[in-house]
């Protein structure tokens, strides 16, 4: 279930051309001589509403041989409102996040002060959105695969899963198979260091939530000596495998969702018939045996049936953000009545569809990039065993985040350096901030990343939802800022 950032949907749902300047000569050379095409592009800025500008670049489908194909690379920039230092390239996670979206939220992203200081340039990553993405499958054949029981208790599911998730794969390669090799976060982070030479900056400054964390500490690791300030939200720690990630998600949802029943004991319409968390966690455990049993009522009319897997999605999705808490009470007040659609709306949210039933490929995305970057089991049995060690550790939640893997032990691509340490040996003081009731991302990760970083600065806020800066923190958000204006990172140990 390692998914993008979902704040920007949730407060919607809760809510219910002309040629631009060219850019200055390059800051640097490129790193070799084949790539001096990419290195020294000149963009095509244009107007594409509210201030925004949003060009196109070209960089090579394979790093190791750039005279071949080429792919595109959609990128969009606001112009800082001050004094320039340069630009802040952002990334909000996934992986199968689009950038570009979360740039167009800048101004609620990104403090007016960075803002003043900084063009906020955005990118949908290779493979995603409207840069080259990976294709896989039509939305009726996504709302099957999403929909299977992924809490098998019999070998008939379990086939069914082996069926889907092997299903999902080969659709993955019969459209996108040249692409599928090379759209790991190494191939991301080179991309990276393409833009930071394009938009002029000798140093990248970079902002990464969720997988962002991941990408940008790639590409300290890749480029040590062009990194001027990246922040890390939300860290993802590269030295944890690949099955152990998902162990160590699913308890954090479940830590969450302790932290949202504490939170709704205490509010005057708490759906649950408990007065103490654990009464009311078992009362979520039978609301999802219950689907898997007899699916929930569904009023969208999509045909789609509300089994148990939907409805683990649909309450995760709102632990994301502490201020969905109060919508999350109400979709579980309805669920407890068997009505399951309102969960199965942050299911949507979560998986990137849209309510004509075509999805985004935020989900085949982030099946692309995880299968590639890391290692995962080729059997069944692997991620059985693993499925029931996880749904000892969190009941509600660890079954279904390691099923949601199974299509990877049938992935036909591979990347050429899975499960790599991350140590930037020779950058700069770069921040990791960690989140201690961060659902998505446990603060443990924050922890390790920032150890395994030889210059790594820890960052902690004492706080729920998935990460930190712009959240309500003014403690975390000045001392970002601080960092990224003025170079001067937090003492180590600061607790916000």
């Amino acid at each position: 279930m390692k998914r993008p950032l979902v704040v920007m949907a949730l407060v919607a749902l809760v809510g219910a051309g002309c040629t631009g300047a060219e850019e200055a000569p390059l800051a640097s050379t490129a790193p070799d001589s084949g790539l001096a095409a990419f290195y020294g592009q000149k963009p095509d800025w244009r107007d594409c509403g509210d201030d925004f500008e949003c060009a196109r670049v070209q960089v090579p489908l394979d790093y190791d041989a750039p005279d071949g194909e080429r792919i595109e690379i959609s990128v969009i920039r606001l112009a800082a409102s001050g004094e320039r230092i340069g630009s802040l390239l952002l990334n909000p996670g996934g992986p199968g996040g689009s950038g570009i979206e979360y740039t167009r939220a800048a101004r609620s992203q990104v403090s007016a002060d960075v803002r003043e200081r900084f063009d906020i340039v955005g990118f949908d990553p290779r493979g995603v959105g409207e840069s080259t993405p990976v294709t896989c499958m039509s939305g009726p054949d996504l709302d099957a695969y999403l929909g299977l029981d992924m809490s098998p208790d019999s070998a008939a599911e379990t086939t069914q899963m082996e069926e889907g998730s092997r299903a999902f794969a080969t659709k993955c390669q019969e459209k996108s198979a040249k692409l599928l090799p090379h759209v790991g976060t190494a191939d991301a982070a080179r991309d990276m260091d393409v833009l930071r030479a394009i938009v002029g900056d000798e140093g990248l400054t970079y902002l990464g939530k969720s997988y962002g964390t991941y990408l940008g500490a790639t590409y300290a690791d890749l480029f040590p000596t062009k990194v001027r300030a990246l922040v890390l939200d939300g860290a993802v720690d590269p030295a944890v495998s690949a099955l152990k990630m998902n162990e160590l998600q699913s308890k954090g949802f479940e830590v969450a969702l302790t932290a949202f029943i504490e939170d709704c004991l205490e509010a005057p319409n708490c759906p649950f018939r408990s007065t103490t968390v654990e009464g009311a966690l078992d009362e979520i455990t039978a609301l999802l045996r219950q689907a898997d049993k007899q699916p929930l009522r569904n009023t969208l009319g999509d045909g789609r049936e509300i089994n148990d897997t939907w409805l683990a999605f649909g309450i995760a999705t709102p632990l994301y953000d502490r201020k969905s808490w109060n919508v999350l009470r109400e979709a579980l007040k309805t669920a407890f009545q068997g009505d399951g659609t309102y969960l199965l709306r942050f299911a949507d949210i979560l998986l990137g569809r849209r309510a004509d039933g075509t999805y985004t490929n935020q989900t085949e995305a982030n099946k692309a990039v995880n299968c590639v970057d890391h290692v995962y089991p080729l059997d069944t049995p692997a991620y059985d065993k693993a499925a029931t060690a996880a749904g000892k550790l969190a009941p509600r939640f660890g079954q279904f985040v390691m099923w949601d893997s199974l299509p990877c032990a049938y992935w036909p691509a591979k990347g050429p350096d899975p499960d790599r340490r991350l140590t930037a040996p020779g950058a700069p003081p770069i921040v990791v901030v960690g989140t201690l009731r961060d659902p998505a991302t446990p603060y443990e990760w924050a922890e390790g990343l920032a150890e395994q970083l030889t210059s790594g600065v820890l960052l902690t806020y004492d706080g729920d939802g998935h990460t930190a800066y712009m959240s309500g923190s003014s403690c975390i958000d000045s001392a970002v800022d601080d960092y990224l204006i003025n170079l001067k990172p937090p003492a180590a140990g600061t607790r916000c």
